[in-house]
């Protein structure tokens, strides 16, 4: 099957996607209760939550196929999405919306989420706390293509500061980056903390 092989419900092609990366080490250290999770207790620095197509109704996306992936692949989709429910949650939500098949979704994702560059400071083990313009030019820097507002940072706060928790990176239907819709923002000050993975 090749890659315009469409699924048995034919959706439309989606106007893009945006790609969710959790910086594992804030979420766990923000929500005590996901310290037990499987990313949590390995020491995964991100973590890839979805690949969400970009539709005007999320509730429309239910999928009624099950996810089974071969055993080779769901072991590479797991060095990115470790938990397997989350995997399964996944593809129930938003599988009506792609126009292809479980394990073509997957690849796509892990072959956005290979694509793209990191900067260091995102995978330390120390904790830091960083200036937003920094880290931003860090990530144009590292990944020529991608326009000023083709990606977004989440924070939460805490007690005493703001903790970044995601990433957004938002990409045509073909895979190019491509500045985010309106509803893919920004709420992080100026200067935040990147929590380390120790």
């Amino acid at each position: 099957m090749g890659m315009f092989a469409v699924s048995t419900h034919a959706s439309p092609t989606p106007a893009g996607y945006v790609m969710e990366i959790q910086l594992v080490p804030a979420v766990c250290s923000l929500d005590p209760q996901r310290n037990k999770k499987r990313k949590c207790l390995e020491g995964y620095s991100l973590n890839v939550v979805g690949l969400y197509p970009e539709v005007t109704s999320q509730h429309n996306c239910v999928s009624s196929t099950a996810l089974t992936l071969p055993p080779i692949q769901a072991k590479v989709v797991a060095r990115v999405m470790p938990d397997e429910n989350a995997r399964k949650q996944l593809w129930h939500s938003i599988g009506g919306c792609v126009p292809m098949a479980a394990n073509q979704y997957f690849r796509m994702m892990i072959n956005y989420a290979e694509k793209l560059k990191i900067p260091d400071e995102l995978t330390s083990q120390e904790t830091r706390v960083i200036q937003a313009s920094v880290l931003r030019n860090r990530m144009l820097r590292l990944n020529p293509g991608l326009p000023t507002q083709g990606f977004e940072f989440s924070c939460q706060q805490n007690k005493t500061n703001s903790i970044l928790t995601e990433i957004k990176i938002c990409y045509q239907s073909n895979g190019r980056y491509k500045a985010c819709p309106k509803n893919v923002q920004n709420n992080c000050p100026a200067t935040f903390t990147i929590k380390g993975s120790f």
